[in-house]
């Protein structure tokens, strides 16, 4: 097919010296600035001081990430190892404690290779989060009850979590250059604090955010190397070769895509092989333990089995789980091609997670730290942005309230099966009003915040500013306000008719 107009705008590297100030076009920002002194005048200098934006953002993330600390103080003398609801009733579980000894650590039994005791016969985490937590084992003090280890286990890998939290604040306060400040949402999300050490999310998630950097500077081999290893960490970061497979379909930029799906398969290989070959019982145990495993919290699934007479099979809830997920692959696929502009990377990255979660047949509460930085770059809005984490905060309540009301016994202290299966539908409703956002700002390109700002695809590394090659229905006839011009774009401005609210 012939080149064709494309329905992108300027490149953003016009625009590097002109940085976007939040406080200027989101009410929230400019309301919340307040609190430090308003948002920044005409006259103010920046670039001045070695206080820049990004080393700031991750200063605040620290901050936070330590006040999530401070949130599981009830459980770390007391709820993880005394009474069986405790650590409910104040919000404070986490895994990492328990399945030092549950998972061999304490013994000093190798993951994948040694067998353990219990149900549980080998570690059920993917090879990289294995090595993770292997290392947190190595730096923890073997002295003491084991209780005292346990607390230093949490500790050890606490501090190193909170260094994969630095690494992506960083990563998304650089990922849009002329959008620095973007990434404080990160930093401020609550769900990100009270999320963050219930298990190991947050490696996968600060590679993934590495890839997305990678890929914005037109670095594709080492987006694939670094998503590669975010695969072997944990499962998700994988579907975002789809959407990326779609956009450089659109764009004719197969040479980069196909250097970004080298570099995966490599390096995911380079972490697996060797455990594949000499462990493969274990290596294979988390794909059949995420096969095997029922409906369980957090997705309509459970709702649906706890409504029923007859519930649903696990192996029929994973054919229609299946379905379901690509389903929404071939409408993101389709979406991509047919758009009056060419929808951005993060756009589409943030929809293909989000679509995995919501039909998944489990949901556990440190799984929203995956769409965190997919949804910052998506839809850098903070009313949106903090609509969808108080759902994930009730959400996060919810779940331990539930749990705390099944492990109480006829004390019942807690949230009945009724009100968590509202919880749930919280947590549903906000990550569908989100993903109805994005997809509003892909249809209607002058409603996206990153787009008035004068930039095309700021993450999109190769695809920003590219005309396109490839394009399916209405985008093969883009409306006026869509069409490709050499002048600096307006979107949202006030002779388009629109104030840029939402």
């Amino acid at each position: 097919m012939g080149r064709m107009p494309s329905a992108e705008s300027t490149p953003a590297s016009v625009h590097d010296s002109d940085p976007v100030r939040p406080t200027k076009d989101d009410e929230v920002s400019r309301n919340g600035s307040e609190f430090i002194g308003g948002p920044l005048g005409r006259r103010a200098l920046l670039g001045t001081s070695w206080w820049t934006p990004v080393r700031v953002i991750a200063l605040v993330a620290i901050g936070v990430f330590a006040l999530g600390l401070v949130q599981k103080a009830p459980c770390y003398n007391g709820g993880w190892f005394f009474g069986a609801s405790s650590q409910y009733t104040h919000a404070c579980y986490s895994d990492i404690p328990h399945l030092y000894q549950g998972r061999g650590f304490a013994d000093g039994l190798v993951p994948y290779f040694d067998k353990l005791p219990g149900d549980m016969q080998y570690l059920e985490y993917p090879v990289l989060t294995g090595v993770f937590m292997e290392v947190a084992a190595w730096l923890t003090p073997g002295s003491g009850s084991i209780q005292h280890q346990e607390q230093w286990y949490w500790m050890v890998n606490a501090g190193m979590l909170m260094v994969c939290a630095a690494v992506i604040v960083v990563c998304v306060s650089r990922t849009h250059a002329r959008r620095p400040w973007d990434g404080l949402l990160v930093a401020l999300a609550p769900a990100f604090a009270l999320t963050a050490t219930i298990n190991w999310d947050l490696l996968a998630v600060a590679l993934t955010a590495s890839a997305m950097l990678m890929w914005a500077r037109s670095r594709s081999l080492a987006f694939g190397v670094l998503l590669g290893l975010a695969t072997a960490a944990k499962l998700y970061p994988v579907f975002l070769l789809g959407p990326l497979f779609v956009l450089c379909w659109r764009a004719g930029k197969w040479r980069d895509f196909g250097k970004a799906l080298a570099g995966t398969v490599v390096s995911w290989l380079v972490v697996n092989l060797p455990v594949m070959y000499f462990a493969s019982d274990g290596w294979s145990k988390f794909y059949t333990f995420s096969k095997e495993r029922g409906v369980d919290f957090g997705s309509f699934w459970l709702i649906m089995a706890q409504n029923s007479t007859d519930p649903l099979s696990t192996e029929t809830v994973n054919v229609l789980a299946t379905l379901l997920v690509l389903l929404c692959c071939v409408g993101i696929a389709a979406l991509a091609l047919t758009a009056p502009r060419r929808p951005r990377f993060a756009q589409l990255a943030f929809l293909i997670v989000a679509a995995f979660i919501l039909t998944n047949k489990v949901y556990s509460p440190q799984y929203v730290l995956w769409l965190v930085p997919l949804a910052v770059l998506a839809r850098p809005k903070w009313r949106d942005f903090l609509i969808w984490q108080a759902c994930e905060v009730a959400y996060f309540l919810g779940i331990w309230m539930y749990l705390a009301y099944t492990t109480s016994g006829n004390a019942h202290k807690g949230l009945p099966t009724d009100g968590y299966h509202w919880a749930i539908g919280l947590h549903l409703m906000g990550t569908a009003y989100l993903c109805a956002m994005v997809l509003r700002d892909i249809l209607m390109p002058e409603r996206d915040v990153v787009r008035r700002a004068g930039d095309d695809d700021p993450s999109g590394g190769v695809l920003d500013g590219a005309e396109d090659v490839f394009v399916l229905g209405p985008a093969a006839h883009p409306p006026r306000h869509a069409a490709h011009f050499d002048g600096p774009v307006e979107w949202g401005s006030d002779r388009e008719g629109t104030d840029g609210s939402l």
